[in-house]
């Protein structure tokens, strides 16, 4: 019996990828910031709501199948971007990718990914998306944009909540380093750990070297021990609306801005040509302080209503917390660590798992909820007073 075989769930995955990954690359995966408040207060939000079973109603015929920006999905949801994938598995980029192709759902590579975004456009295919940070020196960042329309991506995706970088007090303490150092503590956790040593860290050295981030420019396309790798290309506290307007020019096909959860600049972003709001707190990652992204949503959702694509991402480990996000105005839902947890304990097998279970629990939940598709999933199926969910539904109800 395999590691996946015991799996019947995201957190199972996790406790499996814990197992499997040494400690360095488990947390910076799996942990926040400082205090870790705003990662507990992402899981906290989607626990308070709770649900009401509809009953007697025919759903024998649901289906979670939507369209997004045009194009049909299975189920509304996309990977997102998470620049440890290579860490996790072997070219874990490209495990990811083909997972989501397979499964009809979009994939996001991420700016630091180890895979460039060539090969997975060539070995994966599907719906890609590119994610962005924008650098200091911005012909650079609008190299990397001509670069992805040429390798076919449909669609970019700015951040803008990773202007400084955060602060992670767990990464010095377990010896795990970016630029990548071999620490004494990271040398002697990567020792308890001979079988991810020999299936990632040794099967790069023996075909490729020390891993780069395989998207940057070519005079910084160094590998990932290098200082210089990271210094020169530093993401920058000068990112304003006047990128945004740029980007929009260079930009052909879809734009989306991530780590919006104020709804003046989601209306803001929209009056600047973005066609998707992805309501972000970086899944907990940078501010400790940051409002939990479902909490953020349904003000956001009901600010540019019909006028872009409000996706959520931030805490997502259950099929019903998409639904939940759903019923609060989001057509999609982003997912970064239940996938990587996947990866990182069977490659595209485990992701493929990970986005299994999560199909299943939304298909059950729309089952006892009454839903026989994603139209169907309004703030009706919440229990309790939410003054925002009664807008949103009314809202809902009138467009019907």
């Amino acid at each position: 019996m395999s590691a996946l075989d015991r799996c019947y769930n995201v957190n199972d995955l996790r406790l499996a990828a814990k197992r499997r990954l040494p400690r360095g690359v488990f947390e910076f995966v799996d942990r926040g910031t400082e205090d870790e408040v705003a990662l507990r207060n992402n899981r906290a939000a989607f626990e308070r709501i709770k649900l009401r079973h509809r009953a007697l109603v025919d759903v024998s015929g649901r289906g979670m199948a939507t369209t997004l920006f045009g194009k049909p999905l299975a189920m509304p949801l996309a990977i997102a971007p998470t620049g440890a994938a290579g860490l996790c598995w072997h070219e874990g980029e490209l495990e990811l990718a083909k997972a989501a192709a397979a499964a009809n759902v979009p994939f996001t590579l991420a700016t630091s990914a180890m895979t460039s975004m060539e090969k997975i456009a060539k070995e994966a295919g599907g719906r890609l998306w590119f994610q962005l940070y924008v650098w200091k020196q911005r012909e650079l960042s609008y190299q990397l944009v001509e670069r992805a329309h040429r390798a076919g991506f449909e669609a970019l995706i700015i951040t803008t909540d990773t202007i400084v970088p955060p602060i992670r007090e767990y990464n010095p303490r377990n010896g795990f380093l970016l630029p990548f150092h071999a620490t004494p503590r990271f040398v002697a956790d990567i020792a308890r750990h001979p079988g991810w040593a020999a299936s990632v860290l040794m099967k790069y050295f023996t075909t490729i070297g020390m891993p780069r981030n395989e998207n940057y420019p070519d005079p910084y396309r160094r590998p990932i021990t290098s200082d210089a790798s990271v210094k020169e290309v530093m993401r920058q506290d000068t990112l304003s609306w006047e990128d945004i307007r740029i980007f929009r020019d260079k930009w052909p096909g879809i734009l989306m801005v991530k780590g919006i959860n104020r709804p003046d600049d989601a209306v803001r972003a929209v009056e600047h040509g973005v066609d998707g709001i992805i309501v972000s707190n970086h899944g907990g990652r940078n501010m400790d302080s940051a409002v939990a992204s479902l909490d953020a949503l349904p003000e956001i959702a009901e600010a540019v209503a019909e006028r872009a694509t409000v996706i959520l991402d931030s805490g997502v480990r259950r099929g019903s917390d998409i639904v939940k996000a759903l019923a609060l105005g989001a057509k999609a839902v982003l997912t970064g660590r239940a996938t990587l947890y996947g990866t990182a304990v069977g490659g595209e097998a485990g992701a493929t798992l990970a986005l299994s279970i999560l199909r299943r629990e939304m298909d059950n939940t729309m089952a006892y909820t009454g839903c026989r598709g994603v139209d169907e999933i309004t703030p009706d199926i919440f229990f309790g007073a939410r003054e925002d969910s009664n807008r949103l539904r009314d809202r809902v109800l009138a467009s019907a």
